[in-house]
């Protein structure tokens, strides 16, 4: 095992060659373009063997995406805000059809007024598609969830598409160490797609064509199984990452000092690694402040809310916002709990726009909740 010191974006591209995709196919956009101008070094040196497809759009990035992983193969690709958005459409057609796909997207605000800076409304507008998305907090969580996505992605009861989440800049553009495993170890965690349906000339099928009312039900109900399913086995996997590499980012949750906690901070990437500087140094103040940081946004944790729920009081701090109705982790948290907790959540926005959070500006969201001087809905800025 060897250490590599680089930005979130190369470290995806070097986890996404080492996962061994036949095809990748990408239109670059700020933040992500170092990721695949990353994959387009590598097929250039020799150490990427598969296809790299220049095409004209993220919309036809998605749709080439599509039709090689509908050919059996496993496939590769990254965008970034309306990067994001144009694929609107075909990422409901890669979900439907079962294709295992992995995708880093970069979180960035999406405009107007134009900004390149991180907030999580890009994916959170994506999440009733049927990928499953992780939001991860370090360079080593994209690297370790890249390769582990492409074991649960093809895994027989799942088939669904996976979308990795990290923040613009703040990963994306900024250096940290990260070991690298051999890639006889990588290739042993995730062997050859054996996919669960193709197109193939000698074995004609037709796919994607008609389909009646009592049918789609059909579809849609066996895509909310294979969510179901992927709780367990998303768990499943991260202990065998663990078992082989000694590396462990929690599974759906990231738990930090819950156990004795009287309030606990629920937040998604980068923020959660600045809430256990926060953590910590509260508790030195003697509050008992826990953090639950929640890695997949679906399929959604609703049971290990519930049952952190029983030890205490939530804080959501949400780096996005669903106009109308609040911060879109705290809404999901609140139908989790809705007649199996009477837990009390206090909800934060927080960091729309890229703005900075720090732990010290978590640490005084938590003083607010604790003197009692928060009832519903916060929005925090600095200037507090």
């Amino acid at each position: 095992m060897k250490v590599m010191i680089d930005t979130g974006n190369y470290i995806a591209a070097k986890a996404a060659i080492m996962a061994k995709p036949n095809v990748v196919a990408a239109y670059p956009i700020t933040p992500q373009t170092t990721l695949v101008e990353g994959i387009a070094k590598y097929k250039e040196t020799g150490e990427f063997k598969g296809e790299y497809i220049c095409v004209e759009s993220e919309h036809s990035a998605m749709s080439a995406c599509i039709g090689a992983s509908a050919t059996g193969v496993r496939v590769f690709t990254g965008t970034s805000s309306h990067g994001l958005l144009l694929m609107h459409e075909m990422l409901h057609w890669a979900a439907l059809s079962r294709l295992p796909i992995v995708m880093c997207n970069i979180n960035r605000v999406v405009g107007p007024g134009w900004n390149i800076w991180a907030d999580e409304n890009d994916s959170i507008a994506q999440r009733d598609t049927g990928w499953i998305q992780f939001y991860v907090s370090s360079n080593q969580e994209i690297f370790d969830t890249v390769i582990q996505a492409f074991k649960i992605a093809e895994h027989e009861k799942i088939s669904l598409p996976i979308m990795i989440n990290y923040n613009a800049f703040i990963l994306s553009h900024t250096s940290m160490p990260v070991y690298i495993p051999e890639q006889e170890e990588i290739d042993e965690f995730i062997p050859k797609r054996k996919p669960t349906w193709k197109l193939d000339v000698d074995n004609p099928i037709t796919f994607g064509n008609i389909i009646l009312p009592d049918a789609y039900i059909e579809v849609r109900r066996d895509m909310q199984r294979a969510q179901d399913y992927a709780r367990n086995y998303i768990k499943k996997v991260a202990e065998e990452w663990r078992e082989k590499f000694g590396r462990y980012h929690g599974d759906l949750i990231d738990r930090y000092r819950c156990d004795d906690a009287e309030y606990i901070i629920l937040t998604m990437g980068a923020i959660g690694a600045e809430s256990r500087i926060a953590v910590d140094n509260l508790r030195e103040d003697g509050l008992k402040i826990g953090l639950a940081r929640v890695r997949v946004f679906r399929p959604f944790p609703k049971e290990d809310i519930v049952e952190l729920s029983k030890k205490a009081d939530f804080i959501v701090i949400d780096r996005n916002i669903s106009v109308g109705m609040g911060g879109a982790l705290s809404a999901e948290v609140k139908s989790a709990l809705y007649g199996n907790s009477d837990t009390k959540v206090y909800s934060y926005i927080a960091g729309l726009g890229g703005k900075d959070v720090t732990f010290k500006d978590i640490e005084k969201m938590i003083r607010k909740v604790v003197d009692g001087k928060v009832k519903t809905l916060e929005w925090y800025s600095l200037e507090e």
